[in-house]
């Protein structure tokens, strides 16, 4: 009698443990259901450019196409410095369906020109992340590399980075 009662709780514990598993298999897919509607939802992009010190983080969003820059608008953000904003919009030209998607851009460091030109590779990374076969107009016009130049750092005994201190015959 014992053993049949042993037997008995071997099987319901075992019945028990496989429905809890297929419970937590059937959340999980459920998980995983409602996080793939939510990317096909939104359709959201992201690419990071860099440049000098400046880095900047792009989100490509479905909408009206709106540029957004640290909050502001891009003529907000670069006022009268029209140089930047050519550069900021030049792979824009080369993607046909801009007005369908809104650019948020979170950009930090740098000054103005290293900051437009992160933010130029960054775009231009998420429209060859979203349009694949964009990918090589934007690397022929060189879009899609990154600027290696960065400030050279000052040595000791000299004023700056190459300027040597005058020098005296005696």
């Amino acid at each position: 009698m014992e053993q049949i009662t042993q037997t008995q709780t071997t099987q319901d514990s075992t019945i028990q443990t496989q429905s809890t598993q297929e419970q937590t298999i059937q959340e999980q897919t459920e998980i995983k259901d409602t996080a793939e509607n939510k990317t096909q939802q939104k359709k959201e992009i992201w690419a990071i450019g860099r440049r000098k010190t400046s880095v900047a983080r792009i989100r490509l969003l479905e909408g009206t196409g709106k540029i957004t820059i640290n909050g502001k608008d891009l003529n907000g953000y670069f006022g009268g410095h029209n140089d930047h904003k050519i550069k900021i919009e030049e792979p824009l030209k080369i993607f046909e369906n801009m007005p369908q998607y809104n650019i948020i851009v979170d950009v930090k460091g740098g000054g103005l020109t290293g900051q437009a030109e992160a933010i130029r590779l960054g775009i231009a990374r998420a429209i060859s992340k979203l349009e694949p076969s964009l990918r090589p107009k934007l690397k022929a016009k060189g879009f899609l590399r990154r600027d290696p130049r960065m400030v050279e750092r000052k040595k000791s005994g000299q004023p700056k980075a190459r300027k040597k201190f005058q020098w005296t015959k005696r």
